[in-house]
């Protein structure tokens, strides 16, 4: 069974942060938009909204982040290949997060135009916030 799912743009720029391992997650890291913090053996990844990355850290900004907006079984098959493989299978890269109800995927934003793009092809619906 081919998905067709919905994409929900969320507003804002986010940046992808690397922490050293063990360290303490820094107050700046909560707040509005999406969050997620990752503690891995060799590090500890941060997505947040750029706007509150502390200068000097390590970061990736200029991300643009989709909610996959239906809620599937938390096992079902498919659901993030059917969002990933259109963005990939058209050259682009993404950065996708899962949590416990949704998945999350973030297109670089220059690349934002070719990502919708693709989606749509696939029969993806995907709503931009407006105004951009």
């Amino acid at each position: 069974m081919k998905l067709k799912l919905l994409l929900r743009e969320l507003t804002g720029e986010y940046a992808v942060s690397r922490l050293a391992p063990g360290a303490a997650v820094p107050a700046w890291v909560g707040g509005p938009g999406l969050v997620s913090v990752t503690h891995a053996e060799d590090e500890i990844s941060v997505v947040c909204l750029a706007e509150r990355v502390v200068k000097d850290t390590e970061s990736s900004c200029g991300w643009t982040a989709f909610q996959v907006s239906d809620l599937y079984d938390f096992d079902a098959p498919g659901v993030v290949l059917s969002a990933v493989r259109p963005v990939s299978d058209a050259g682009l890269g993404v950065f996708a997060i899962s949590t416990f109800y949704r998945d999350y995927l973030l297109v670089r934003h220059a690349e934002l135009d070719a990502a919708e793009a693709a989606w749509r092809a696939a029969g993806h619906q995907v709503e931009t916030v407006l105004g951009r």
